[in-house]
């Protein structure tokens, strides 16, 4: 197996992708938050003393999506020209889906799944107050479009 970010001496590096030419690119990544019945009914009833735990955590999941390569040392920075995080209370979690597109030379699946755990990350710090319980679970890229690979689509594994 050949890996695409180490070089032939073994060493990590950037690959470079200058004459890749820009395509319209997208990616969706999902992830849930599992909390307690205090939790949900806080979430519910918007009464978590913290605030509006569902607008911070969409803020946070599409500001992170633009810092991927602050946070991940061999992706390149790409132009995030759409991002959304979605989030749904159910009876014991909080789903959380989020999609980024772009028209660049790379994709964006970190930059998907970045925004789910940072979501899921401001998820937990609002609501840590009323229960330190609380785990993010199930968390992963559920569809990609555009690139070289073409489209590529699956639900997560339970």
């Amino acid at each position: 197996m050949k890996f695409t970010h180490l070089n032939e001496s073994g060493q990590a590096f950037m690959v470079d992708v200058t004459e890749k030419a820009p395509t319209v690119r997208s990616a969706t990544a999902q992830g849930e938050v599992a909390c307690s019945p205090e939790v949900m009914q806080a979430l519910n009833e918007g009464t978590v003393p913290k605030g509006d735990v569902l607008a911070v955590a969409r803020i946070a999941g599409i500001s992170a999506a633009k810092k991927v390569p602050d946070l991940l040392p061999l992706a390149h920075t790409i132009g995030v020209h759409g991002a959304s995080v979605d989030l749904e209370l159910f009876d014991d979690h909080v789903f959380i889906e989020a999609t980024v597109r772009t028209a660049d030379r790379t994709g964006v699946e970190m930059e998907a799944l970045t925004a789910v755990s940072v979501a899921a990350l401001a998820i937990i710090d609002m609501v840590k107050g009323v229960d330190r319980s609380t785990v993010i679970r199930r968390m992963g890229i559920v569809a990609k479009s555009g690139g070289r690979s073409g489209d590529w689509s699956r639900e997560l594994p339970e």
